[in-house]
C-alpha cells in the first residue's frame, strides 16, 4: 500500500491549462509560481498525510517526487525538462521542508537568511549581505513557512503575540515578526547553525586571531578566568566563545545556559539549558535568571551563558565571586568600557538598592578578561582587543590592554591591512596559571609574548 491515493484527475478528465502571459523573466516566474500552487493543492488532495508520516523522510520524499512528477506531465505545462524538474524540487520542499529557503540551507557558505517580504530576500556570505533571486508567492506563502517553523518548536506566531524567536531543528536561530506590527508583511531572520564549529586553527586560517593571541586565550581558559566575549551584532561571539570552550578539559562538568540553543561543545560532560517562553495563558515562563540559579545547584565546574542580556547579570558576577571560576559569557557591547557599562545597567535592573562603587567592585572583582570581537569593513570578524581587568582606582575599573588588532588601512580591493599585536606588559593571570600547575612556557613557545620584547606584529592581508 503506498501513500498516494488516485482520484480522478477532474469531472470531465481533462485538466484546465493555464495561459502563458509572455515569454519575460518576470511572466515566465511568475507563471512557475501558478503552476507549482497548482501542482502543490493537486498533491494535498492526493496524498495520504497519516501514511505519509510512517514512512522514513528519504523514503517519502522520493516516494512523494514520484507522485509531483506525474502530476506536471498530467497537467502538461509548456514548461523544459529543466523546469519541470525544478517544480518537483519546489514542491517537495513545500511539503517537507522550508519551500522557496530550502535550497539556501543547502548552500553552507551563506550565514544569515533574511527575508524582508515575500519578493525580497537576502543573505549574508563571508560578511557581505547580497540579495539572491528567491520569492514567495505572496504574504500567505512566507506566513506558512513561518507557521510551520514556529510550530515544530511548540512556539506560535499570531496577532496575539506577532513576535517569535525559535529555532530549526539543526539549531539555527529564527526570528519572525509579523503584521501589524511588520508593516511590510511577514519579516524573518535566520541566524544559520555551523554543523561543525570553527576550529582553533580555522580562526586563524581566516585572520579572526593570531597565533600569539589564540595561545593566551587558551592559556587564559585552563587557567580558569573568568572571560567575557564582548562585540556587536553578528561580531561572531558565539563562534569564538564556541572555539574557546574547545579549551576546557574534558573532565570538568559544564552547564550551559542559553536563550537558544547554539553553543556547540564537544566534551562529554556537558548540561545544555534553554530558556522557555511563556504560554498562552502567560505562565510558563523560565528565564536565564531561573536556569543560572538552578544551574548552582548542578554542582557545575564551569557556567557557560551564550549571552548575558538582563537580570541574570548580578546572578553571574555573584557566581564568579564565590567559587565559580573559570566561566564564559558574551555581552553586546563595541568596547571593554562599554562592556563594564551594560553590565553595571544590567545588575541595576536586577537590585535597584546596590551602589554604584558596589557593583562597579564586583565587576573588578569577577571579571578576569575581556575579548573584543569586532566584524570589520571587509567582513572578516577579527579579536580587536584582549584586555584583563586589574583592580579599582576609586570609582574607576582599571584594565590593561595585552593584545589588540592594529588597522593601518583598506586595500584597493576593500580588505584590511593590518596586523595582531601582543604588548609586552605581563598578564597578572599567567601567576594564576603557576599557582595551579600551569607553567606559561607549556603552551607560550613563542619568544615573542616574552616581557622583553615589546610586541609581535603580523600582518593580516585579507
Amino acid at each position: 500500500m503506498g501513500i498516494v491515493n488516485l482520484p480522478p484527475k477532474s469531472q470531465n478528465g481533462k485538466t484546465p491549462q493555464l495561459n502563458i502571459r509572455g515569454d519575460s523573466p518576470v511572466d515566465r516566474r511568475q507563471n512557475l509560481l501558478e503552476y507549482k500552487s497548482k501542482v502543490h493543492q493537486q498533491l494535498i488532495s492526493r496524498i495520504d498525510t497519516e501514511l505519509l508520516v510512517k514512512f522514513e523522510n528519504d523514503a517519502a520524499r522520493a516516494e512523494v517526487a514520484k507522485l509531483i512528477t506525474n502530476l506536471v506531465n498530467e497537467n502538461n505545462f509548456p514548461l523544459s525538462a529543466a523546469e519541470k524538474e525544478q517544480i518537483v524540487r519546489e514542491v517537495v520542499n513545500e511539503t517537507f521542508g522550508l519551500g522557496p529557503l530550502e535550497p539556501l540551507f543547502e548552500d553552507q557558505t551563506i550565514d544569515d537568511i533574511l527575508v524582508n517580504n515575500y519578493q525580497k530576500v537576502f543573505v549574508e556570505r563571508n560578511g557581505k549581505l547580497e540579495r539572491v533571486d528567491v520569492r514567495f508567492k505572496d504574504n500567505m506563502h512566507l506566513r506558512h513557512i513561518i507557521n510551520r517553523i514556529v510550530a515544530r518548536v511548540g512556539r506560535r506566531i499570531d496577532d496575539a503575540s506577532p513576535m517569535v524567536d525559535a529555532r530549526l531543528a539543526d539549531g539555527s536561530r529564527v526570528n519572525a515578526i509579523i503584521s501589524p506590527l511588520s508593516i511590510d508583511g511577514p519579516a524573518l531572520s535566520i541566524r544559520r547553525f555551523k554543523r561543525i564549529p570553527l576550529s582553533s586553527e580555522e580562526l586563524i586560517n581566516i585572520g579572526t586571531v593570531s597565533q600569539e593571541m589564540l595561545l593566551l586565550l587558551k592559556m587564559a581558559v585552563r587557567a580558569r578566568m573568568n572571560i567575557i566575549i564582548s562585540g556587536g551584532t553578528g561580531a561572531g561571539k558565539t563562534t569564538l566563545l564556541n572555539a574557546m570552550s574547545a579549551h576546557i578539559p574534558d573532565d570538568e562538568r559544564i552547564v550551559t545556559i542559553e536563550d537558544a540553543a547554539e553553543l556547540q561543545l564537544q566534551q562529554p560532560h556537558v548540561v545544555r539549558l534553554e530558556t522557555r517562553p511563556a504560554n498562552m495563558e502567560g505562565k510558563g515562563l523560565v528565564t536565564q535568571r531561573d536556569l543560572f540559579i538552578n544551574s548552582l545547584r548542578m554542582r557545575p565546574n564551569r557556567i557557560i551563558v551564550g549571552e548575558v542580556r538582563g537580570v541574570e547579570a548580578l546572578e553571574m558576577l555573584q557566581a564568579m565571586n564565590t567559587g565559580h571560576d573559570g566561566s564564559l559569557t558574551s555581552v553586546h557591547a563595541n568596547t571593554p568600557r562599554d562592556a563594564f557599562s551594560r553590565i553595571e545597567t544590567m545588575v541595576l535592573m536586577s537590585n535597584t538598592n546596590m551602589e554604584q562603587r558596589a557593583i562597579r567592585r564586583n565587576i573588578a572583582s569577577a571579571i578576569n578578561l575581556v575579548v573584543q570581537i569586532r566584524r570589520y569593513a571587509d567582513g572578516i570578524r577579527r579579536i580587536e582587543s584582549i584586555t584583563e581587568i586589574t583592580g579599582m582606582e576609586q570609582e574607576t575599573i582599571t584594565v590593561q590592554e595585552i593584545a589588540c588588532y592594529v588597522q593601518k588601512g583598506m586595500s584597493k580591493d576593500g580588505k584590511s591591512v593590518g596586523f595582531f599585536k601582543v604588548h609586552s606588559v605581563r598578564p597578572k593571570f599567567f601567576d594564576r596559571a603557576k599557582e595551579l600547575g600551569i607553567s606559561p612556557e607549556d603552551l607560550l613557545t613563542n619568544s615573542a609574548l616574552a616581557p622583553a620584547n615589546d610586541a609581535t606584529e603580523q600582518v593580516q592581508q585579507a
